[in-house]
């Protein structure tokens, strides 16, 4: 049964567009599951480039988790060309806060847990508002200018920097 669950979502959604290649789904990543709809999470924003979702713990009163719709590895894994990916992830979750009411962008964390400090290893950006609503243990598990967590602006920057380097 979990097999024709993970495969029948595939193909639905490869037959709608064909920029969503099957490499790109993972069925062992819960991630790949939610935005092909195996899993009756509700996406909050679902294109051919980017989904949106709640995180199941959230961290403050708006906690959104976006991600590219195709798998793509942790923040270890990427390089200068992705940085139009990061950018585009940041822009949704602004979108979503917004079409939620939440429009003090001053008071926002957007940012990605560090390998090895990730759950999930589908590229996700924790989209956190208001950033001084939150408790105690989510300002240590998002605590800016940590080992295990960086901001958006941090990875965009440090990503720039590669393509410097090479």
């Amino acid at each position: 049964m979990a097999g024709v669950e993970a495969t029948q979502p595939a193909q639905v959604d490869i037959s709608k567009t064909s920029s969503v290649p099957t490499e790109g789904y993972d069925k062992k990543c819960i991630f790949c599951r939610i935005v092909n709809n195996e899993m009756g999470t509700e996406l909050l924003h679902c294109d051919e480039e980017i989904s949106c979702f709640r995180d199941i713990k959230p961290g403050a009163p708006h906690h959104y988790l976006v991600v590219p719709t195709k798998h793509v590895g942790n923040c270890k894994s990427l390089s200068k060309e992705h940085v139009p990916l990061v950018k585009r992830l940041v822009d949704t979750g602004k979108e979503i806060l917004q079409k939620n009411n939440v429009t003090d962008l001053s008071d926002v964390r957007f940012g990605f847990h560090w390998p090895p400090f990730c759950s999930v290893t589908h590229l996700h950006l924790h989209v956190l508002a208001p950033a001084s609503q939150m408790g105690f243990m989510s300002r240590l598990f998002y605590r800016l200018n940590s080992y295990w967590f960086i901001t958006a602006d941090q990875l965009i920057e440090l990503l720039n920097s590669k393509g410097e380097n090479n």
